[in-house]
């Protein structure tokens, strides 16, 4: 008998203070990579009330400017942040720039003599697919984030006047087995101006954001839509809560469904494996996926700092699968790069395409940037098994 059980995900808007710092941070990337495609970036930033702090290591050319007060009122102001009233006001908000230059002893492990590079830290990384969606990702957290997408779509077109950025949503479906088959729970929790009836925020948010984006097909008959649940949320945004970069690892990734190595992404360069080797897992995991050989796939990729070859790779195919899993393995070794310079070179990740990845999740967007998401080695792996 398959197990029948209840699994939820969550997402974080644009204006949430950690998606906030991630997208900052991530913008700090962008605006070095623009310069100096082989920079060497850790930043972090936290937010609070109308402050920014900006800190982290760097390692790029001397003549590279890294215009980091301009950055920052600029992401603010993209979100919406335009008042502080709202939690924070891009054109009056304090802002520190502490980032210093890059440890000479993790430069001197990263680059090495014969143009290879070395793992930037140690630690383990995962990807994972499934044929859920048509992306290739888990239901839940493709919802939880389509949601939000559609919130600030919303907003931005001045559908509902009284919408401010921060927002929170989660969505908890009903699996048979490793199927999904109702949405059973909805929960929305968006900021908005001061003085709006409960009633006209449930109406509104339900008929303009969830209404359009829930599967009609997959609609429990018992669902529950928990829209603001605490009642008034106009205290958002940096003021409401601190900001950090990292701290939203598990909304960036895969929702909770399959493990994950605990390294954030943004504001690390690609030379950090916690991103890189992310990347390339979830790379690996779709084309599997896509190739058919599995109907779920979770890869693991372990490094060493300064070491060039990864210390483990590991592919889960779940059970549902065509191949044996010792074969795959083998089969990737053959088939992708997996070591940091290799990866960097599969993914074309020397480019400023970081601060999309910020906000609505790093995987099942197909945007051209982001080259992890293509399958353009899914007939390579069904040829490599003759099928």
């Amino acid at each position: 008998m398959e197990k029948d059980f209840l699994f939820t995900s969550e997402s974080v808007s644009e204006g949430h203070p950690d998606k906030m710092a991630d997208q900052v941070s991530d913008a700090v990337l962008d605006a070095i990579f623009k310069q100096d495609p082989y920079g060497r970036v850790a930043c972090e930033t936290l937010l609070t009330e109308n402050k920014a702090i900006v800190a982290g290591e760097i390692g790029t050319r001397s003549d590279v400017k890294i215009p980091v007060e301009e950055i920052v009122r600029e992401t603010a102001k993209q979100i919406g942040y335009c008042d502080a009233a709202c939690g924070f006001d891009y054109k009056t908000c304090e802002i520190e720039n502490l980032l210093h230059k890059q440890s000479a002893n993790i430069a001197d492990a990263v680059v090495k003599k014969d143009g290879e590079i070395g793992a930037g830290d140690q630690g383990l990384m995962f990807g994972y697919a499934c044929n859920e969606t048509p992306e290739l990702m888990p239901l839940p957290i493709m919802l939880a984030h389509r949601l939000l997408e559609k919130l600030a779509e919303v907003r931005k077109a001045g559908q509902i006047p009284w919408l401010l950025p921060d927002a929170k949503s989660q969505v908890s479906i009903r699996y048979v087995g490793h199927r999904p088959v109702a949405v059973e729970r909805v929960v929305l929790s968006t900021q908005h101006s001061k003085g709006i009836a409960h009633d006209e925020i449930e109406d509104l948010v339900k008929r303009y954001v969830i209404d359009p984006v829930l599967p009609l097909n997959l609609i429990a008959k018992n669902i529950a839509y928990l829209i603001n649940p605490s009642g008034n949320f106009y205290i958002g945004g940096p003021l409401g809560d601190t900001g950090l970069t990292g701290r939203k690892i598990i909304v960036d990734t895969y929702g909770g469904s399959c493990p994950h190595g605990g390294g954030a992404f943004s504001g690390k360069d690609p030379t950090k494996v916690d991103r890189s080797a992310a990347y390339a897992a979830r790379y690996i995991a779709k084309n599997i996926v896509a190739a058919g050989l599995a109907e779920r796939c979770t890869v693991q990729l372990s490094y060493a700092i300064g070491v060039v070859e990864p210390t483990s790779l590991m592919i889960n195919l779940h059970g549902d699968r065509k191949v044996e899993e010792h074969a795959a393995e083998n089969a990737v070794r053959e088939i992708f790069k997996v070591t940091p310079k290799g990866m960097i070179d599969m993914l074309d990740l020397r480019r400023p395409i970081y601060q999309k990845t910020a906000s609505y999740g790093h995987f099942g967007r197909e945007l051209p940037e982001f080259t992890w998401e293509r399958t353009d080695k899914a007939a390579e792996l069904k040829k490599y098994f003759g099928l």
